[in-house]
């Protein structure tokens, strides 16, 4: 019994390795294809353990796992060109799913990077078809969903040629381009200083309105101020000359004495004014004699008045229009 222990032990294993491999677990986030000899012979989408025959080491099966989630790949800096003429920028991811692992086995050899290097290039092609059709204005506009749909529409035969299913296309950026984003701003610059001199150039027009408009104002209140004024002092001018007739009236002669007096304090002052009056001349009625007798010759040729006003005296004179006719007119130089 003791000798065939090892054998025994030999046999056990022997089993348990030939039992271990030909099992295999699938779990929910995988498929599982089962190649022998490298033929397909079964594809094992739903999780669970599954028995394939031993000896993968000499091919008789083997098992690929490949993914059974959706997957992402993207495409950035897309060099793309509208139908302006212009170039664009655009980034793009795809999500993805092994729809047909025999198909993706087959094509691809179940290489995932191949198939996503292989749907690379006809995104690329798909973008630049569908930019080319429109403005980069679409792109920002309601019309981006149906872009993508069209990108997606584009993808998809080719994508189940692989095995795969496509599931969304998604455009993540739209972007200008170094040279198209300098001319942009150049264009965006001039437009707006355009605008700057349009708003200049009516608040300007406003300005001279509202100027105009003023300055009639004030040429209009000043005149009008100004006929006020001359009313006024019309009227007040009036109403001296009526005082002056009154108080004339009343004393005829203090009225004349008096007007003589002023005409005498503002025509002897030192006003730097020479006058050459004669001796008899009325403007020296009241030097000699208040009641107003004329003086002799030799009396008043004293009275050669030298640096007298005569544009105040005469002033004076006619400061009222009730002077009596009897006073002298005073010569200006």
């Amino acid at each position: 019994m003791a000798n065939r222990l090892p054998f025994i032990i030999g046999l056990v294993a022997i089993v348990l390795f030939l039992v271990w491999s030909s099992i295999f677990v699938v779990n929910e986030r995988e498929q599982a294809i089962v190649v022998r000899f490298g033929e397909i012979q079964d594809v094992k989408t739903e999780p669970g353990l599954y028995f394939k025959l031993p000896f993968a080491f000499v091919d008789a099966d083997t098992v690929q796992y490949v993914e059974d989630r959706v997957l992402r790949f993207d495409l950035d800096d897309i060099r793309v060109q509208v139908s302006g003429g212009k170039f664009y920028e655009v980034d793009a991811f795809v999500l993805y799913k092994i729809a047909d692992p025999r198909t993706f086995r087959q094509t691809v050899s179940g290489d995932q990077v191949a198939a996503e290097s292989r749907l690379r290039t006809r995104l690329n092609s798909a973008l630049r078809t569908v930019y080319g059709l429109r403005g980069f204005e679409s792109a920002l506009s309601e019309e981006r969903t149906s872009m993508m749909r069209e990108v997606r529409d584009q993808l998809r035969p080719e994508a189940e040629s692989l095995g795969l299913r496509i599931d969304d296309v998604r455009i993540r950026r739209t972007d200008l381009t170094q040279e198209v984003s300098q001319q942009t701003y150049e264009r965006m610059k001039a437009e707006r200083l355009a605008e700057a001199e349009l708003i200049r150039a009516r608040g300007n027009e406003a300005a001279q309105r509202i100027r105009a408009i003023a300055d009639r104002q004030v040429v209009e209140i000043v005149s009008e101020a100004a006929r006020d004024a001359e009313i006024i002092r019309g009227e007040g001018d009036g109403q001296r000359n009526a005082i002056f007739a009154e108080a004339f009236s009343r004393d005829s002669e203090f009225f004349e004495f008096y007007r003589s007096m002023n005409a005498y304090a503002e025509s002897l002052s030192d006003s730097g004014t020479t006058m050459v009056l004669s001796p008899t001349s009325e403007f020296f009625r009241y030097f000699n004699s208040a009641a107003g007798a004329n003086a002799d010759s030799s009396a008043t040729g004293s009275g050669n008045a030298s640096n007298a006003a005569a544009p105040a005296a005469g002033s004076a004179a006619t400061s009222g229009d009730a002077a009596p006719a009897a006073e002298p007119a005073v010569p200006a130089n």
